[in-house]
């Protein structure tokens, strides 16, 4: 914890492990068939993000890629020898609501393996691509917790034009009443009626402020903020594409040479730590919101 950590609650730090090429932003313009022929940044990217973490004194979740540790392997026992935990971000950035359960059950499974061998410890935690689990996969959870996840960090409870779920719970909660899985949402700055997205580009794009607000907002509640961001977003020198759509270059490009600077800021204004220490302390409540989940073949 930063010497100047405002306040007693413990703040979920994530890294989501992904490389340019892989974004959400860029998924209808990149073919993944294309991934192995295109100039890989992940592992300086991480290996920069580990500096800045060591230099904050500071551990994190880093949510990655099988795709990614199947490549890089030495990164990921890197990222376990430096104290972090280390989660899944499933194979490879598949969205959830366009699987199948069963799909989806394999999606989880290849990447835990992966991983797992890789790094030597066990994965415990997982993150939607995309924030992907939302109303419409009902059964996700519940595939989850069979898995033997003890939580999951993938619902933006929010409305976005690629991802949100606007009903969810803004707080931990259970998904499943006879499950002890813990479904720890992003945390979003609440204004009136109107929630806003606060971590990844959000902050790279907006004022810092917003982002203090948000944290300290849930932390009055006496709840842990949630904060993600992308290994990409600290490289300003990374590939241009230049077939994107401008919408997605906006997105993606913008204030990337920013982002350290921004990150060592945020880090410093409040109490950090990994995901699965902040589940240790949460009170997770029902999730009245929630549709009934049903697992299916």
């Amino acid at each position: 914890m930063p010497p100047d950590a405002t306040g007693p609650v413990l703040n979920g730090l994530s890294v989501d492990v992904e490389d340019w090429f892989q974004v959400g932003a860029f998924e209808r313009v990149i073919d993944k068939a294309d991934w192995d022929s295109l100039a890989p940044r992940v592992e300086r990217n991480t290996d920069a993000v580990l500096d800045l973490f060591a230099q904050s004194e500071v551990r994190a979740t880093f949510f990655t890629l099988g795709w990614v540790a199947a490549r890089y392997p030495a990164l990921i026992r890197r990222i376990v020898d430096a104290g972090h935990e280390l989660a899944s971000h499933g194979w490879d950035h598949r969205r959830v609501f366009t699987m199948t359960p069963a799909e989806f059950r394999a999606d989880l499974a290849r990447a835990r393996e992966v991983l797992e061998q890789a790094a030597g410890v066990a994965i415990t935690g997982y993150r939607a691509p995309s924030f992907s689990i939302d109303a419409r996969t009902p059964w996700a959870h519940l595939e989850l917790a069979a898995a033997g996840y003890a939580y999951s960090s993938s619902v933006a409870p929010l409305a976005h034009d690629h991802y949100g779920w606007p009903g969810a719970p803004r707080y931990a909660f259970r998904p499943l009443t006879d499950a002890a899985l813990i479904e720890l949402p992003v945390t979003v700055a609440q204004l009136g009626a109107r929630r806003l997205a606060t971590g990844g580009g959000f902050f790279r794009l907006l004022p810092a402020a917003l982002t203090d607000f948000a944290v300290r907002q849930v932390n009055a509640d006496g709840q842990p903020a949630v904060f993600y961001f992308h290994p990409w977003e600290i490289d300003p020198g990374q590939p241009r594409v230049a077939h994107a759509p401008l919408r997605s270059k906006l997105r993606h490009y913008s204030r990337l040479g920013a982002m350290a600077g921004k990150l060592r800021g945020l880090i410093a204004r409040h109490a950090w730590g990994r995901v699965d220490s902040v589940i240790l302390n949460a009170r997770p409540e029902p999730a009245a919101a929630a549709p009934p989940a049903r697992r299916a073949a």
